[in-house]
């Protein structure tokens, strides 16, 4: 069996799990997430824990229940805790501010470009050069975040661009005649 599907999930105060056969719902103090429950994978909740193992000995299923067991602790902590992802802005004139769901960013280009956020995700802009998203859906916030960064990632000379906070980026010796 998966050694991480082993271990069970301790539901922390304030959180609510309910468990349907089609839907797991986890509720707390930053929303409230939806997951499709899935077919190889049994999930019971025993008081203050939640339990995970696979319905059969196949190896699919063994393989869920660790998936499985991994996306709900993800759930669990976004309701209580939250998510957040940093990213840095490194350029001269590079600037980034947040009104309200919208990030308004100046980095280079001819024209300034403003990028939406989706429901559930908070934008703040601390300084000028650097991006907090914060939210309670680890994959959503994750996913933004590679989207923000798409739009001028860090170039390889210089090293101007949108990067993750913890990013180290390798510069390139330019050529020499």
């Amino acid at each position: 069996m998966s050694r991480v599907g082993k271990m069970p999930i301790t539901v922390p105060k304030g959180v609510d799990v309910q468990i349907k056969e089609d839907q797991i719902t986890v509720k707390g103090a930053n929303g409230t997430l939806v997951r499709a429950a899935h077919g190889l994978v049994t999930v019971t909740l025993d008081g203050d824990q939640v339990k995970i193992a696979p319905a059969n000995d196949s190896v699919e299923a063994n393989a869920m229940s660790g998936t499985m067991r991994a996306l709900l602790n993800n759930m669990v902590n976004g309701v209580s805790k939250g998510f957040e992802k940093k990213l840095n802005l490194v350029g001269v004139g590079f600037r980034a501010q947040a009104q309200g769901t919208k990030l308004n960013l100046q980095i280079g280009f001819s024209h300034p470009v403003a990028k939406e956020m989706p429901a559930g995700i908070k934008v703040e802009c601390p300084t000028q050069t650097e991006i907090l998203i914060k939210g309670a859906d680890r994959q959503v916030v994750g996913q933004v975040a590679a989207e923000v960064r798409a739009i001028r990632p860090p170039e390889p000379y210089k090293g101007k661009g949108i990067r993750y906070a913890d990013e180290r980026v390798v510069l390139k010796e330019t050529k020499k005649k």
